[in-house]
Protein backbone atom coordinates (compact mmCIF):
# COMPACT_ATOMS: atom_id res chain seq x y z
CA UNK A 1 0.00 0.00 0.00
CA UNK A 2 1.71 3.15 -1.13
CA UNK A 3 2.35 5.67 1.73
CA UNK A 4 0.06 8.87 2.20
CA UNK A 5 1.44 11.73 4.03
CA UNK A 6 -0.47 15.31 4.98
CA UNK A 7 0.32 18.21 6.77
CA UNK A 8 -0.15 21.92 7.19
CA UNK A 9 1.73 25.02 5.47
CA UNK A 10 1.33 28.11 6.85
CA UNK A 11 1.88 31.35 4.03
CA UNK A 12 3.09 34.17 6.09
CA UNK A 13 4.23 38.04 4.83
CA UNK A 14 3.30 41.15 4.37
CA UNK A 15 -0.06 42.46 3.34
CA UNK A 16 -0.73 42.17 -0.67
CA UNK A 17 2.41 39.97 -0.62
CA UNK A 18 0.65 37.30 -2.84
CA UNK A 19 -0.49 34.60 -0.74
CA UNK A 20 -3.82 34.25 -1.63
CA UNK A 21 -3.27 34.32 -5.26
CA UNK A 22 -0.49 31.77 -4.43
CA UNK A 23 -2.81 29.88 -2.61
CA UNK A 24 -5.94 29.77 -5.13
CA UNK A 25 -2.45 28.74 -7.60
CA UNK A 26 -1.53 25.86 -5.23
CA UNK A 27 -5.50 24.54 -5.41
CA UNK A 28 -6.50 25.22 -8.22
CA UNK A 29 -9.55 27.10 -7.35
CA UNK A 30 -10.50 30.01 -5.80
CA UNK A 31 -10.85 29.49 -2.17
CA UNK A 32 -9.67 33.51 -0.98
CA UNK A 33 -10.67 36.82 -1.57
CA UNK A 34 -7.74 38.67 -3.87
CA UNK A 35 -7.86 41.98 -4.58
CA UNK A 36 -5.47 44.85 -4.59
CA UNK A 37 -6.06 46.33 -1.36
CA UNK A 38 -4.00 45.17 1.78
CA UNK A 39 -5.51 43.38 4.33
CA UNK A 40 -8.16 41.71 2.50
CA UNK A 41 -7.47 38.15 3.93
CA UNK A 42 -9.28 38.12 7.73
CA UNK A 43 -9.40 34.38 8.23
CA UNK A 44 -7.45 31.31 8.74
CA UNK A 45 -8.67 30.39 5.17
CA UNK A 46 -7.38 26.42 4.69
CA UNK A 47 -7.04 25.34 0.57
CA UNK A 48 -6.65 21.56 0.45
CA UNK A 49 -3.81 20.94 -2.32
CA UNK A 50 -3.05 17.13 -3.97
CA UNK A 51 0.56 16.29 -4.61
CA UNK A 52 1.14 12.63 -5.45
CA UNK A 53 0.13 10.78 -2.50
CA UNK A 54 0.80 13.89 -0.45
CA UNK A 55 -2.08 16.29 0.91
CA UNK A 56 -0.85 20.01 1.04
CA UNK A 57 -3.16 22.16 3.25
CA UNK A 58 -2.28 25.83 3.38
CA UNK A 59 -2.87 28.59 6.08
CA UNK A 60 -3.45 32.12 4.09
CA UNK A 61 -2.89 33.89 7.17
CA UNK A 62 -3.56 37.86 7.04
CA UNK A 63 -0.53 40.08 5.92
CA UNK A 64 1.20 40.85 8.99
CA UNK A 65 1.03 44.74 9.61
CA UNK A 66 0.97 47.05 12.99
CA UNK A 67 -1.89 46.51 14.04
CA UNK A 68 -3.90 49.63 15.42
CA UNK A 69 -7.48 48.41 15.99
CA UNK A 70 -8.87 45.38 17.50
CA UNK A 71 -9.56 43.94 14.18
CA UNK A 72 -6.31 44.63 13.22
CA UNK A 73 -4.57 42.99 16.25
CA UNK A 74 -6.78 39.88 15.70
CA UNK A 75 -5.32 39.48 12.55
CA UNK A 76 -2.31 39.19 13.36
CA UNK A 77 -3.01 37.21 16.27
CA UNK A 78 -4.37 35.14 13.79
CA UNK A 79 -1.65 35.16 11.55
CA UNK A 80 1.74 34.23 14.19
CA UNK A 81 -0.97 31.53 15.52
CA UNK A 82 -1.63 30.60 11.79
CA UNK A 83 2.53 29.84 11.73
CA UNK A 84 2.72 28.77 14.75
CA UNK A 85 0.23 25.78 13.94
CA UNK A 86 2.36 24.57 10.66
CA UNK A 87 4.41 21.75 9.62
CA UNK A 88 6.26 24.24 7.41
CA UNK A 89 6.56 27.74 7.41
CA UNK A 90 6.29 30.10 3.96
CA UNK A 91 7.78 33.41 3.96
CA UNK A 92 6.45 35.26 1.05
CA UNK A 93 8.04 38.62 0.33
CA UNK A 94 7.57 40.67 -3.03
CA UNK A 95 10.78 41.09 -5.22
CA UNK A 96 10.83 44.87 -6.12
CA UNK A 97 9.85 45.73 -2.34
CA UNK A 98 12.79 43.80 -0.98
CA UNK A 99 13.53 44.31 2.67
CA UNK A 100 10.76 46.30 4.04
CA UNK A 101 10.57 47.03 7.59
CA UNK A 102 7.97 44.93 7.61
CA UNK A 103 10.13 42.21 6.29
CA UNK A 104 12.40 42.84 8.81
CA UNK A 105 10.11 42.77 11.47
CA UNK A 106 8.96 39.55 10.64
CA UNK A 107 12.42 37.85 9.98
CA UNK A 108 12.87 39.73 13.49
CA UNK A 109 10.03 36.46 14.93
CA UNK A 110 11.09 33.70 12.77
CA UNK A 111 13.57 32.03 14.98
CA UNK A 112 10.51 32.13 17.60
CA UNK A 113 7.66 30.40 15.43
CA UNK A 114 10.16 28.12 13.40
CA UNK A 115 11.17 26.25 16.77
CA UNK A 116 12.25 22.83 14.75
CA UNK A 117 9.85 23.36 11.64
CA UNK A 118 11.15 24.41 8.08
CA UNK A 119 10.67 27.72 6.73
CA UNK A 120 10.98 28.26 3.22
CA UNK A 121 11.33 31.73 0.95
CA UNK A 122 9.39 32.18 -1.67
CA UNK A 123 10.61 35.92 -3.46
CA UNK A 124 7.29 36.67 -5.64
CA UNK A 125 6.83 39.06 -8.21
CA UNK A 126 10.14 38.05 -9.92
CA UNK A 127 9.20 39.44 -13.39
CA UNK A 128 9.82 42.84 -11.50
CA UNK A 129 13.14 43.11 -11.42
CA UNK A 130 16.09 41.98 -12.86
CA UNK A 131 18.07 39.29 -12.91
CA UNK A 132 20.71 40.26 -10.39
CA UNK A 133 18.99 42.48 -8.15
CA UNK A 134 16.76 39.51 -7.50
CA UNK A 135 20.31 37.15 -6.55
CA UNK A 136 20.89 39.94 -3.85
CA UNK A 137 17.74 39.98 -2.05
CA UNK A 138 18.08 35.97 -2.39
CA UNK A 139 21.65 36.73 -0.40
CA UNK A 140 20.34 39.19 1.93
CA UNK A 141 17.07 37.47 3.26
CA UNK A 142 19.52 34.24 3.64
CA UNK A 143 22.04 35.96 5.29
CA UNK A 144 19.11 37.05 7.85
CA UNK A 145 17.61 33.83 8.46
CA UNK A 146 18.64 30.22 7.46
CA UNK A 147 15.84 28.85 4.85
CA UNK A 148 15.49 25.79 3.90
CA UNK A 149 15.12 26.46 0.14
CA UNK A 150 14.32 29.51 -1.53
CA UNK A 151 11.80 29.52 -4.90
CA UNK A 152 11.57 32.39 -6.91
CA UNK A 153 8.32 32.76 -8.38
CA UNK A 154 5.07 34.50 -9.82
CA UNK A 155 2.10 33.42 -7.85
CA UNK A 156 0.17 35.44 -10.73
CA UNK A 157 1.78 33.55 -13.60
CA UNK A 158 2.61 30.36 -12.55
CA UNK A 159 6.25 30.62 -12.44
CA UNK A 160 8.38 28.25 -9.99
CA UNK A 161 4.74 27.03 -7.79
CA UNK A 162 5.42 23.83 -9.36
CA UNK A 163 8.56 23.37 -8.19
CA UNK A 164 7.21 24.63 -4.68
CA UNK A 165 4.20 22.53 -4.18
CA UNK A 166 6.59 19.75 -4.94
CA UNK A 167 8.88 20.30 -2.46
CA UNK A 168 5.97 21.33 0.37
CA UNK A 169 4.73 17.44 -0.55
CA UNK A 170 8.07 15.94 0.37
CA UNK A 171 8.22 18.04 4.13
CA UNK A 172 4.77 16.55 4.70
CA UNK A 173 4.26 14.05 7.74
CA UNK A 174 3.41 10.74 6.66
CA UNK A 175 -0.28 10.05 7.98
CA UNK A 176 -3.80 9.44 6.26
CA UNK A 177 -5.32 12.45 4.44
CA UNK A 178 -7.05 15.03 6.30
CA UNK A 179 -9.37 15.77 4.18
CA UNK A 180 -11.35 14.03 1.49
CA UNK A 181 -9.32 14.11 -2.23
CA UNK A 182 -11.99 16.43 -4.28
CA UNK A 183 -12.34 18.98 -1.04
CA UNK A 184 -10.69 21.78 -2.10
CA UNK A 185 -10.87 24.24 1.33
CA UNK A 186 -12.47 23.43 4.98
CA UNK A 187 -14.52 26.34 4.96
CA UNK A 188 -18.38 26.06 4.99
CA UNK A 189 -19.94 27.31 1.23
CA UNK A 190 -21.94 29.55 3.17
CA UNK A 191 -18.53 31.59 3.98
CA UNK A 192 -17.13 31.47 0.82
CA UNK A 193 -19.75 32.84 -0.81
CA UNK A 194 -19.43 35.90 1.79
CA UNK A 195 -15.90 36.51 0.72
CA UNK A 196 -16.96 36.20 -2.99
CA UNK A 197 -19.24 39.37 -2.34
CA UNK A 198 -17.18 40.93 0.14
CA UNK A 199 -14.25 40.77 -2.49
CA UNK A 200 -16.58 42.63 -5.20
CA UNK A 201 -17.12 45.37 -2.54
CA UNK A 202 -13.98 45.66 -1.22
CA UNK A 203 -12.58 46.01 -5.79
CA UNK A 204 -15.99 48.04 -6.54
CA UNK A 205 -15.83 50.63 -3.66
CA UNK A 206 -12.14 51.19 -3.54
CA UNK A 207 -10.78 53.24 -0.67
CA UNK A 208 -13.89 54.34 0.42
CA UNK A 209 -14.98 51.72 2.74
CA UNK A 210 -11.67 50.42 3.47
CA UNK A 211 -12.59 48.09 6.62
CA UNK A 212 -16.18 49.28 7.74
CA UNK A 213 -18.01 46.24 6.14
CA UNK A 214 -18.24 42.50 6.80
CA UNK A 215 -20.50 40.25 4.70
CA UNK A 216 -22.52 37.53 5.66
CA UNK A 217 -24.53 34.54 4.51
CA UNK A 218 -27.86 34.33 6.32
CA UNK A 219 -29.57 31.68 4.57
CA UNK A 220 -28.76 29.06 1.68
CA UNK A 221 -31.78 27.34 0.27
CA UNK A 222 -31.27 24.50 -2.52
CA UNK A 223 -33.67 24.43 -4.50
CA UNK A 224 -35.63 21.47 -6.62
CA UNK A 225 -34.41 22.78 -9.47
CA UNK A 226 -31.07 22.45 -8.67
CA UNK A 227 -29.92 26.32 -8.06
CA UNK A 228 -29.81 27.86 -4.60
CA UNK A 229 -30.88 30.87 -3.18
CA UNK A 230 -28.39 32.94 -1.14
CA UNK A 231 -29.48 35.82 1.07
CA UNK A 232 -26.44 37.70 2.38
CA UNK A 233 -26.60 40.78 4.86
CA UNK A 234 -23.85 43.56 3.94
CA UNK A 235 -23.11 45.01 7.08
CA UNK A 236 -21.73 48.70 7.60
CA UNK A 237 -20.79 50.88 9.94
CA UNK A 238 -22.79 54.38 9.58
CA UNK A 239 -25.44 55.30 7.69
CA UNK A 240 -23.50 57.52 5.32
CA UNK A 241 -21.82 53.80 4.36
CA UNK A 242 -25.14 52.35 3.36
CA UNK A 243 -25.64 55.03 0.76
CA UNK A 244 -21.88 54.50 -0.18
CA UNK A 245 -22.74 50.30 -1.29
CA UNK A 246 -26.35 51.24 -2.61
CA UNK A 247 -24.83 53.61 -5.01
CA UNK A 248 -26.75 55.90 -6.91
CA UNK A 249 -30.13 54.11 -8.11
CA UNK A 250 -28.81 51.23 -6.38
CA UNK A 251 -25.64 51.13 -9.00
CA UNK A 252 -23.33 49.92 -6.61
CA UNK A 253 -25.32 46.68 -5.13
CA UNK A 254 -26.62 45.43 -8.86
CA UNK A 255 -23.12 45.28 -9.99
CA UNK A 256 -21.68 43.85 -6.92
CA UNK A 257 -24.74 41.74 -6.80
CA UNK A 258 -24.27 40.50 -10.34
CA UNK A 259 -20.39 40.19 -10.25
CA UNK A 260 -20.56 38.07 -6.91
CA UNK A 261 -23.47 35.39 -8.64
CA UNK A 262 -21.54 35.09 -11.79
CA UNK A 263 -18.37 34.14 -9.57
CA UNK A 264 -20.64 31.89 -7.13
CA UNK A 265 -22.48 29.86 -10.40
CA UNK A 266 -18.97 29.28 -12.03
CA UNK A 267 -17.15 28.17 -8.59
CA UNK A 268 -20.44 25.91 -7.90
CA UNK A 269 -21.37 25.11 -11.64
CA UNK A 270 -24.87 25.67 -11.14
CA UNK A 271 -27.94 28.39 -11.50
CA UNK A 272 -27.39 30.84 -8.31
CA UNK A 273 -30.12 33.37 -6.58
CA UNK A 274 -28.15 35.94 -4.61
CA UNK A 275 -29.85 38.35 -2.68
CA UNK A 276 -28.16 41.28 -0.79
CA UNK A 277 -29.11 43.68 2.04
CA UNK A 278 -27.33 46.78 3.30
CA UNK A 279 -27.98 46.68 7.09
CA UNK A 280 -26.66 49.61 9.39
CA UNK A 281 -24.42 48.14 12.60
CA UNK A 282 -22.51 50.63 14.27
CA UNK A 283 -20.62 48.70 16.46
CA UNK A 284 -19.72 45.45 14.26
CA UNK A 285 -16.11 45.63 15.10
CA UNK A 286 -17.01 45.37 18.59
CA UNK A 287 -19.24 42.02 18.36
CA UNK A 288 -17.60 38.72 19.63
CA UNK A 289 -19.89 36.89 17.30
CA UNK A 290 -18.98 38.73 13.97
CA UNK A 291 -15.24 37.79 14.53
CA UNK A 292 -16.45 34.48 14.92
CA UNK A 293 -17.99 34.24 11.66
CA UNK A 294 -14.48 35.56 10.08
CA UNK A 295 -12.80 32.99 12.12
CA UNK A 296 -10.75 35.44 14.17
CA UNK A 297 -10.47 35.28 17.51
CA UNK A 298 -12.14 38.17 19.30
CA UNK A 299 -10.39 38.58 22.39
CA UNK A 300 -6.51 38.27 20.46
CA UNK A 301 -7.82 41.66 19.62
CA UNK A 302 -7.76 42.97 23.50
CA UNK A 303 -4.83 45.68 23.49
Amino acid sequence: MTQTSAGFVALIGEPNAGKSTLLNRMVGAKVSIVTHKVQTTRARIRGVAMEGQAQIVFIDTPGLFKPRRRLDRAMVAAAWGGAADADVVVLMIEAHRGISEGVKAILGRLDEIADGRKVALAINKIDKVKTEALLGLTREMNEAFAFAETFMISAERGHGTDQLRTWLATEMPAGPWLYPEDQIADLPMRMIAAEMTREKLTLRLHQELPYELTVETESWEERDDGSARIDQFIYVGRDGHKGIVLGKKGETIKAVSKASREELEAFLGRRVHLFLQVKVRPNWLEESERYSQMGLDFKDGNV
